[in-house]
């Protein structure tokens, strides 16, 4: 199996570009299904250790069902498999330029929920155009063992987000176990299994830079980037609340300092359409052998 490695502003992306399963030739949606039910072990294989770590997001490239689409990609991680990936989409279109498969200039890529642009500005530099995002509760009150009452909001940016109006202490990496077993606490007292990630933000005091976040992902890893569905479900929530107006752009922060410029327009229904533009940085090629007498060929 071949992959190539990037990182989109400090967050992994291993893309699985030749080798991986034949997964038919159904929708996104389906061969994710068809990959979940028939082919876990590659996922585990291809991401986990000893050949990836937990933080690690998977892609697998597959031909999309629409010939005049790039591509299409299928996202996973350490817990399974995600709907959309911000930053992978972007590290994925890095990655496709470096291997001479992908122009500069405007694409679209299928994912399992749904079809996206991607606008590749440079070698290292891409605007994903997310699929439509908006918020569905406001100000829902969460009982949080140890926390006492937290209150915050639930949005789809592509993923389901809890999005806390207040950090449980500063969003620093010094503070990243704190925050990580604050979040891990947040999405138990949940009542909505399918809301899997949870989100925290603050202010941030760097010129230019409107909020600094902190996200947990299913599997218990923190993001590394500044999530670009999760900016996308903050978009949401920013522009039900009338805080930011259609084209205005929001540069979001991660943790650790990576940053996304994000801006939406308006789409159907109330809901918005995100753009996220970061910088991917390809860091590997590598092929991947898995021998059969190698007892964690599927990962640990």
């Amino acid at each position: 199996m071949w992959v190539i490695d990037s990182h989109t502003e400090g967050e992994p992306t291993r893309l699985v570009f030749d080798g991986g399963p034949d997964l038919g030739s159904g929708t996104m949606a389906e061969r994710r299904d068809n990959f979940a039910a028939n082919f876990d072990d590659v996922r585990r294989a291809t991401i986990l250790e000893p050949r990836g770590h937990a933080a690690m997001v998977g892609a697998l490239l597959c031909r999309p069902v629409d010939p005049t689409n790039a591509a299409g990609l299928i996202f996973f991680n350490n817990e399974g498999f995600l709907g959309m990936c911000g930053h992978g989409a972007i590290g994925a279109a890095v990655s496709l330029h470096r291997l001479g498969r992908l122009a500069i200039g405007r694409h679209r890529f299928e994912t399992p929920v749904g079809t996206v642009d991607i606008d590749l500005h440079d070698a290292m530099t891409a605007t994903i155009e997310n699929v439509p995002s908006y918020r569905t509760h406001k100000d829902v009150a969460v009982k949080v063992q140890g926390y006492g009452t937290m209150t915050g909001d639930i949005a789809w940016g592509g993923n389901w987000f809890f999005l806390g109006h207040a950090a449980p202490c500063a969003i620093t990496p010094a503070n990243i176990p704190q925050l990580t077993a604050a979040a891990h606490m947040v999405r138990a007292s949940l009542d909505d299994p399918s809301v899997d990630h949870i989100e925290f933000f603050e202010p941030s005091s760097e010129l230019g830079v409107n909020s600094r976040s902190f996200v947990l992902c299913p599997g218990g890893q923190y993001d590394r980037s500044p999530c670009g569905t999760g900016t996308s479900a903050k978009l949401a929530c920013l522009a039900a609340d009338g805080v930011l107006a259609e084209c205005e752009d929001w540069v979001q922060e991660s943790v650790i300092g990576g940053r996304f410029t994000a801006r939406y327009r308006k789409g159907a229904g109330g809901a918005i359409i995100p753009a996220i533009t970061g910088r991917a940085f390809v860091t590997a090629r590598a092929e991947l052998f898995f021998d059969g007498d190698d007892p964690f060929r599927n990962g640990l």
